[in-house]
Order: structure tokens, then C-alpha cells, then sequence
């Protein structure tokens, strides 16, 4: 496919821990255009050999998932070291930027819309959890793992559709390594992730069960003062009673909602089309007529706070020399149909015991990220650099005190020592003088240091106090930008 489509990178849309996902154009040789939404994933997880094998198999797999409620993957390639997958734009909003934005207005979504999006959510989860082996005709037992606001993407036609398919799985493995790249996904977790026992369809029905639960109420159902916080109380699954927090919901949707956060997998719908047929039924027995063109105008007016809200501020501008190098690695994106072997070791499936989640979460293991922000601030950035530390005042007005400006006979005595350069160490021969009176005063010893030089000596000027000072002045903004290129990047 390489050679049948190209690739244009039109701009950055998002990034995350894992990924950065692109706007790009396809074009193929018979002229056939279309906007394509290209996820590259970041190079250093392309390091975790065990990641890219799951991310494989399971990318794989997404391609097989053709739903008007699942985002269609259409091709998955490999250019230099870094992996991408190509897949549908959906001109629109994710969940979390509506919810975000509602907040914003001191709103709540409406209850109609907010049982539609979940009972769309259902529809694409059951036709994934229903897939099979197109040989043996065995489930594939697929379980999304990673049902979350971020991952519900919503078209301006009022269309909801899930992603990230591709990384579910892959995303589950690297959570125990570290949980740090999926910081923030553990408050949709089910409890029996949370305890790292074995996974089925269920799991995903408690995770759409939580993000209706949030929709209702405006809150965020399990989410602590830190990740392994929440992870305990995902564990818990104590649900507040709906009537402590919004009295407008009926007690039939609050039984619905109950059975599908039931802490115990056997108590809950058994699958997503009970789960889905149990609110469509709601929706009918209440009267409330709701479709796409409610939710069409829902992501209108997120679409237009958003623009609104960005207007004042100044965009910085990444383009050049990011934009060059990722359109540089598109140009050699390769298929991995076309590629014998994407890892060059030779590819086969994964066992059983690769794949198995079979212990819990370690408190040990987590990261509180609070912390970071004081890992860059403005006080440590001469240390990293290199530099030396700031003085303290009381420090510099101790040195104020003990010197005395020298007199000019003084300073003729002094001998001119020249500077050693940077790197190569010379040997010193400190000579002492004879100290003057108002040295002897103050009781400081003078000593000028003599460098063994056959050239002879010369006056030194204020030239080179300035070139060490730009040297030094370069060196900070060439770290600078080092900083700012990997942040983009």
C-alpha cells in the first residue's frame, strides 16, 4: 500500500502519553483525496519489545472492525522506528471536551442525550465483544478495557463512535509497568481490572455504566487524591445514591444504572445489548424522543465555546522543522502487510502466559504526578544546565563586607593571568605579594596567579569577560530549545 497511498500531514490534532495523532490528507494514484486521522506512536515505547508485539497483534485486529459506532482503521505501517495507524477523521469533539465544556457553562447534558450517547456506546461494544474467528469460528473474546470519555468520539452529524481499539490490550500490560502513561484512565476502570484478575465483556459494561453515572451527575464517580487512591476505590465500588446528588433522576434509571456498577461481574448485564436495551426501553416508557440532530447540536455548541474560548489566546506556532520531520517519516511509512517481519525477529503469537494480567496493582508502583511541576521550575534549571547555583543574600553581602576596593598603585603590582581554556587543565603556581596597608587592615591576603607561558603577557581586557558571557548565554537557550523540541516532539 505503500506504494498505491500517500500520506500529507495537514496538522497536529491531539497527544498523549502513548501517541500523537495528526490530521493528513490520503491520496491514491488514480487522484482519489480523503482526511485521515494518522496516530504515531511515540518512539521511546517502540523500546518495550513486549508493547509492540501486543500493539501488533492487537492493531491487527481493529482492522477488522468495521461499525458505524467503532472508528474504521484502514491501514497500519511502520516508517524508520516508529509505528502509525492510519484511521476515519471524525470531525467533531471528544466526550471530555463536551463534558468540559457543559461544566464550563454551569450545565448539566440533558438526561435524554446523556442515556442516547451511553446507549450508542452499547452498540458498538456489543458488535466488538461479538466478533469471532473468520476461521474457527471460535469469540475472540475481545474486551475493550479503555471505555473512557477521551476514547467516545463525536461527529458534528451527531455520529458517536469508539476508538483506540488497537491499544486496548497493549494499554493493560503497560499499566503495571508504569502507570504513569495511562494517568488518569484508572477512574474508569472495573474492579476486577483494579484487582487484576481476568477480564470479560462486563468489565466494559461497568466502565460505560460509570461514564452515564458522571453524565447525570456532573461529578466524577471514583477519583482520589492520587492514582492508587482511586484505584481502591474503583475496588470498593461504593455508588452514592443518586438522590444525594441529583434528586431529577428517576429511581428506574437509578436501577439500571446500579445493576450495570455492580462490584461483582455476576450481578451485572451480562452483556452490552441487555445493558443497551434496558436504557432504550427507558427512553420509550418516558416519552423522551432524542437523536443524532440533538447531539449534532450538543457538539455544535462545544465546537463553538471552544473557538470562542481560544480566540484570546496565542497559539504556538510548531511547524517547520516538528512538521518536516514527521512528514519525512510518512514518506517512508511502509505497510506491515508489505514488511516480512515489523519487528526483524520474526513475528508469532503471543502465549497465554504474555498476555495474562495475574497480579494486582502495587501501591509501590505508583507515581504521584503533582510533584513534577517542581522538576522544571525556573529554581532548578541551573543545576540542570550545568551552571552554578545562585548565592544567597546573606551570602553575598558577607563578601561586600570583607573586600575593599584596591587603590591604582595596587592594581599595577597585580600581575594579568592568562584564562585557561575551557576543557584543558593547566598547572598554577600561586606567587604571594607583599600585602599592602589597607590590605593588612582588613586582613586579606592578595595573591596573584602565574601561568608558565613563553608568550609574553599582555593587558587583559573586557573582551573576554563578554565572550564567556555569550558562550555561557548560548549554552542556556541551546538547552532551551532541546527542552521545547522534546515537549513538542
Amino acid at each position: 500500500m505503500a506504494e498505491e497511498q500517500k500520506y500529507r500531514i495537514i496538522r497536529k490534532l491531539d497527544a498523549g502519553g502513548m501517541a500523537a495523532v495528526f490530521l493528513a490528507e490520503s491520496e491514491s494514484i488514480k487522484g482519489f483525496k480523503r482526511r485521515v486521522a494518522i496516530k504515531r506512536i511515540l518512539p521511546h515505547l517502540t523500546k518495550n519489545r513486549r508493547f509492540v508485539q501486543m500493539f501488533l497483534d492487537e492493531a491487527r485486529l481493529s482492522l477488522q472492525l468495521q461499525h458505524a459506532n467503532i472508528v474504521s482503521v484502514f491501514d497500519i505501517g511502520k516508517a524508520d522506528n516508529t509505528f502509525f495507524i492510519v484511521m476515519d477523521f471524525i470531525d467533531g469533539a471528544n466526550l471530555k471536551n463536551v463534558i468540559d465544556m457543559t461544566k464550563k457553562r454551569g450545565e448539566l447534558i440533558p438526561m435524554e442525550q446523556a442515556i442516547y450517547i451511553v446507549r450508542e456506546v452499547c452498540e458498538g461494544l456489543a458488535y466488538a465483544h461479538d466478533q469471532r474467528d473468520m476461521e474457527t469460528g471460535e469469540p475472540l473474546g475481545i474486551v475493550h478495557r479503555d471505555v473512557s470519555p477521551p476514547n467516545i468520539l463525536i461527529s458534528i452529524r451527531g455520529e458517536i463512535k469508539l476508538t483506540d481499539f488497537g491499544l486496548a490490550k497493549a494499554t493493560s500490560q503497560l499499566e503495571q509497568t508504569d502507570p504513569g502513561v495511562v494517568k488518569g484512565k484508572f477512574s474508569y476502570l472495573s474492579p476486577e481490572a483494579a484487582a487484576g484478575t481476568d477480564l470479560d465483556s462486563r468489565a466494559d459494561i461497568f466502565s460505560a455504566g460509570i461514564i452515564l453515572w458522571e453524565l447525570l451527575t456532573g461529578r466524577r464517580l471514583f477519583f482520589g487524591e492520587s492514582d492508587y487512591h482511586t484505584v481502591e476505590l474503583v475496588r470498593k465500588a461504593d455508588i452514592p445514591p443518586m438522590s444525594e446528588v441529583n434528586p431529577d433522576v428517576p429511581k428506574e434509571l437509578e436501577e439500571i444504572l446500579l445493576r450495570a456498577l455492580a462490584r461483582d461481574a455476576n450481578e451485572r448485564y451480562g452483556s452490552a445489548p441487555e445493558f443497551g436495551e434496558a436504557l432504550t426501553r427507558f427512553l420509550f416508557g418516558h416519552g423522551m424522543a432524542v437523536g443524532r440532530h440533538d447531539i449534532a447540536r450538543l457538539i455544535q455548541k462545544t465546537i463553538s465555546q471552544q473557538t470562542e474560548e481560544a480566540k484570546p489566546k496565542k497559539v504556538r506556532d510548531s511547524g517547520g522543522i516538528i512538521d518536516a520531520l514527521i512528514q519525512e517519516e510518512i514518506v517512508k511509512f511502509t505497510s506491515l502487510d508489505d514488511l516480512d517481519d515489523p519487528l526483524d525477529v520474526g513475528s508469532k503469537p503471543l502465549s497465554p502466559e504474555d498476555i495474562s494480567v495475574a497480579e494486582p496493582l502495587d501501591p509501590a508502583g505508583f507515581v504521584d504526578p503533582r510533584a513534577w511541576a517542581d522538576d522544571i521550575s525556573g529554581e532548578g534549571l541551573p543545576d540542570l544546565l550545568g551552571a552554578p547555583s545562585a548565592m544567597a543574600p546573606e551570602e553575598i553581602g558577607g563578601i561586600g563586607e570583607e573586600l575593599e576596593l584596591l587603590e591604582p598603585e595596587e592594581l599595577e603590582e597585580l600581575e594579568v593571568v592568562e584564562e585557561p581554556v575551557l576543557g584543558v587543565e593547566k598547572k598554577k603556581e600561586v606567587v604571594k605579594e607583599e600585602p599592602s596597608e589597607e590590605s593588612k587592615k582588613a586582613g586579606i591576603m592578595m595573591a596573584s596567579h602565574r601561568m608558565p607561558s613563553p608568550a609574553p603577557k599582555e593587558e587583559k581586557s573586557g573582551l573576554s569577560v563578554l565572550l564567556w558571557g555569550l558562550v555561557f548565554l548560548s549554552t542556556l537557550i541551546a538547552a532551551g530549545v532541546a527542552l521545547w523540541f522534546f515537549d513538542l516532539v
